[in-house]
């Protein structure tokens, strides 16, 4: 089949007169008559033929073989290493996928489709890219003479439809008393940090936790490639950098996103991840009156990633450490920690509250930690007993009360402890 379907293809592909313009339907036309044709020198049923038609519209317009693979929601990672050797990561398995590009130049002339499509350049002058498809799925390009085996790319897949914070709740990824307490954070504009490790759904959970913001702000989204997909925001501005050209010049970092965005009256500004100097413009937009902005990074804890941000931070401004430090802890207030469970299912390891410097280093309040079950368990995320402390904002937002478990009699008001966020007593309000 894959014999045929190259003849078949080189026949489609030198029928046309590439100086005018092709349509879709002339090229469906044509592979039309290719196949019938074909049909007639071999059995072919009707099923073979309806795939083969597929198939060769992929490989002339489309990305070839990895058309069948895009379309299948239960991957959610594609790692090609070389044209011969595809492995599929499935429901956090990763298994080696029988098929293969018919060369290397096949997988060459992909990977143009998708960096050009993109609005990038790879070459063996810039062999590196990270781009995107057109579904949103993310996209690393490493080529020779970098990468020894071939071109390498790695496709991390999106759900067609944003995972909703219900949607972790089904799936355990976090317990409805956390997601509601975050639910308030993001209303009352607390400013959070999601961090993790590769893989571990940042990115998923940042668009998770968008759906709590108002309908009514302004907000605007910063990434390297835009991959945020935020819903129910009519006033939505989405930025994504500019890399340079084959010159050397043109290029847009996210540094001169981050305060160009603060020209442009935001509410909240969302930042898709921090690597970088860019670090320092975040924490000091965050500083400034832009409550309730979002980012995330990789790191493997909490404690890690506070250090990693001090990294960041001294890359980007010439300041003290201790100066670093303070910035950091002022501007975020909460930080989201999430990780990969052995079964390889994705979910949040902790939950923690940024109280300030004390003693030269940053202090966390643990709010919600996961917990490991036994062996037949992959454990829970659950409530410390520790007080949430900085509750001013809460107050600014008039938030009086919340349950997290919906069989709590509504009229019944909860004391204190019991993860449940009361209204003021002597004045403060009592998680």
């Amino acid at each position: 089949m894959d014999e045929i379907k190259r003849r078949l293809r080189e026949a489609v592909v030198t029928s046309f007169d590439y100086s005018e313009e092709i349509t879709e339907e002339d090229l469906f036309r044509r592979i039309d008559q290719v196949i019938m044709q074909a049909a007639k020198e071999s059995f072919l049923t009707l099923e073979g033929k309806e795939k083969l038609r597929r198939e060769l519209y992929a490989s002339i317009r489309g990305l070839d073989i990895l058309e069948e693979i895009l379309e299948q929601d239960s991957i959610t990672e594609i790692m090609i290493n070389g044209f011969e050797d595809i492995f599929l990561e499935e429901r956090g398995k990763i298994h080696r996928w029988e098929r293969k590009f018919e060369s290397r130049q096949k997988l060459e002339d992909i990977v143009q489709l998708i960096v050009a499509k993109a609005n990038r350049i790879v070459n063996e002058a810039n062999p590196i890219v990270d781009a995107r498809l057109s579904d949103g799925s993310r996209v690393n390009v490493i080529l020779p003479p970098v990468a020894l085996n071939g071109p390498i790319v790695t496709i991390r897949k999106f759900s067609k439809e944003p995972f909703t914070m219900d949607k972790l709740i089904e799936l355990g990824a976090i317990t409805k008393e956390a997601a509601e307490f975050l639910r308030l954070l993001v209303e009352a504009k607390y400013n959070i940090f999601i961090c993790g490790g590769t893989g571990s759904g940042k990115t998923t959970f940042l668009n998770a936790l968008t759906a709590f913001i108002p309908k009514g702000e302004r907000i605007i989204t910063i990434e390297d490639a835009a991959e945020l997909k935020v819903n129910g925001i009519e006033n939505l501005v989405r930025l994504e950098v500019r890399n340079k050209n084959t010159e050397g010049a043109g290029e847009i970092s996210i540094r001169e996103l981050i305060r160009s965005s603060l020209r442009m009256r935001p509410d909240r500004i969302i930042v898709g991840e921090v690597r970088g100097a860019e670090t320092i413009d975040m924490l000091q937009a965050m500083n400034t009156g832009h409550d309730g902005s979002l980012s995330t990074g990789h790191g493997n804890s909490t404690s890690d990633m506070l250090d990693r941000l001090e990294t960041m931070v001294l890359l980007g401004s010439d300041i003290p450490l201790m100066a670093a430090r303070r910035q950091i802890a002022s501007a975020i207030d909460v930080m989201v920690q999430l990780g990969r469970l052995r079964d390889g299912s994705r979910c949040v390891l902790e939950i923690s509250e940024i109280l300030g410097c004390r003693d030269g280093e940053i202090e966390k309040n643990p709010l919600f930690v996961f917990q490991e079950g036994e062996e037949d368990s992959a454990g829970a995320l659950k409530r410390t007993d520790a007080v949430f402390v900085q509750q001013m904002k809460l107050k600014r937002a008039g938030i009086k009360e919340w349950k997290a478990d919906e069989e709590l009699d509504e009229t019944k008001a909860a004391a204190p402890g019991d993860g449940v966020l009361q209204g003021p007593v002597d004045g403060v309000a009592v998680f």
